[in-house]
């Protein structure tokens, strides 16, 4: 449902008003998307996730078929550029943004609901959104199941986290679970053998070759993951050239993720 908006402060926009000082306090449950390929990923995702669209008007043409393939209850915004601009607060060069709703999942609820054999990515301390959307566009490019994170990573639907993320974050299950210790306690008593990325892990990676359900735990760069967490798991590191023994989590995760799904 197409509605042409000329008013920069229709109240139909509120939503959309000052996108970056939004994505800072929140959207009151809602989420903010930004970009063809991430609108097409936000509209495949859970049914009624999306609750509508602003369009710079001169892009509905390139556009037409995401619309078309839009529920018919979903508004469709289009304002001209100078309009969209001065709502959101800068020149948005895509013309493109989608607010959804926030899912609401379980952490235990979601880890018993996956496959015997389940790949779950844990996260324990990520504050970087470049990284938080790196790593979920790994975890959906090798078949992840699902991540996990604990209360001191940053927001995965940051707008930034999911543009990173190619729109993953929208389309690979997670859930919160507290702190890193009750991730792995999670991990373990849902049946998963839980792989901790260490400069100093016991194994090298080549050398893991996990059964059954497994879960691939990475923490910030510098600090890594706590000790309390590396006490509880199998710890591995990448091998790499002498002198040399960190790699970006984003990274990492790449690397890990791939090995483990060959195996």
């Amino acid at each position: 449902m197409i509605v042409a908006v000329d008013d920069p402060d229709d109240p139909r926009l509120e939503p959309y008003r000052h996108v970056r000082d939004r994505d800072l306090v929140g959207h009151d449950g809602r989420f903010m998307a930004e970009g063809r390929v991430v609108l097409e990923k936000v509209a495949r995702a859970t049914p009624g996730m999306l609750e509508s669209v602003l369009v710079a008007a001169h892009r509905l043409e390139g556009l037409s078929d995401l619309i078309a393939a839009l529920p018919g209850e979903i508004p469709v915004y289009a304002a001209g550029q100078a309009a969209m601009d001065r709502v959101v607060g800068f020149p948005i060069h895509r013309g493109v943004l989608a607010v959804g709703r926030r899912p609401r999942r379980d952490a235990a609820a979601l880890l018993a609901g996956l496959p015997p054999q389940a790949l779950v990515v844990g996260l324990v301390g990520i504050a970087n959104h470049d990284n938080m959307g790196g790593v979920f566009r790994n975890a959906a490019a090798f078949g992840a199941d699902a991540v996990l994170l604990d209360d001191t990573c940053c927001d995965p639907l940051y707008r930034k986290a999911i543009r990173v993320s190619v729109g993953a974050a929208l389309t690979t299950p997670f859930a919160r679970i507290g702190s890193g210790e009750h991730l792995v306690a999670a991990l373990s008593g849902a049946g998963f053998e839980t792989v901790a990325l260490s400069p100093a892990g016991a194994e090298n990676l080549q050398d893991v070759r996990p059964a059954g359900r497994v879960a691939a735990l990475f923490g910030a760069e510098g600090p890594g993951l706590p000790a309390a967490v590396l006490a509880r798991a199998r710890t591995v590191r990448i091998a790499m050239a002498g002198g040399f023994d960190s790699l970006n989590v984003a990274t990492t995760s790449g690397i890990v993720l791939h090995t483990l799904t060959l195996r």
